[in-house]
């Protein structure tokens, strides 16, 4: 199980070594330490740009994983290997996934709106007029709720929203 670092760091074994020491000294079930490992092998693999390699260990890490707070997380990784793959449809349902165990994540809310938000622009593209108003209003109302969770980041989209009359007071 455990994966063999192509491009170890120092940062990457001191993480890893840390990581380690946790997990044997806190009261954990034997499930959630293998879920944990697989989940960092997941995240070392996808550092690495080996997307299929990440999404094995995730799959097995969410088959052991039960705190709904960790799935999130698991969901959310793999919905970031599906959108940079351009498999669109699959990332935004992982990542309704993630928020629906944990409604505080406003990278996930960021990311379904980028995705609207690049679907409106092909939308334009092939003059679908009306299908980019949809997606771009999407984008919107999922930017906005990011926005709220992390009022100081996305400032790009703050400012869309600001240039395209979609903004709202968020203070």
């Amino acid at each position: 199980m455990p994966r063999i670092q192509k491009n170890d760091n120092f940062i990457d074994k001191t993480f890893t070594i840390l990581a380690d020491i946790v997990l044997k000294i806190l009261p954990t079930s034997k499930e959630e330490k293998q879920a944990f490992y697989y989940y960092r092998d997941g995240m070392s693999a996808q550092s690495e740009g080996e997307y299929a390699e990440a999404l094995e260990n995730y799959y097995e890490a969410l088959q052991l994983e039960e705190d709904p707070y960790d799935r999130a997380y698991i969901l959310y990784n793999i919905a970031l290997i599906y959108g940079s793959n351009g498999e669109h449809t699959k990332a935004l349902e992982y990542y309704h996934q993630a928020l629906e165990l944990n409604n505080n994540l406003p990278q996930a809310l960021n990311n379904i709106a980028v995705i609207y938000h690049y679907q409106g622009t092909k939308a334009i593209d092939n003059n679908r007029i009306n299908m980019s108003k949809k997606m771009f209003t999407k984008a919107a109302q999922y930017w906005k709720q990011a926005i709220t969770l992390a009022p100081n980041n996305y400032i790009e989209a703050q400012n869309w929203l600001k240039t395209t009359g979609r903004e709202y007071n968020f203070e």
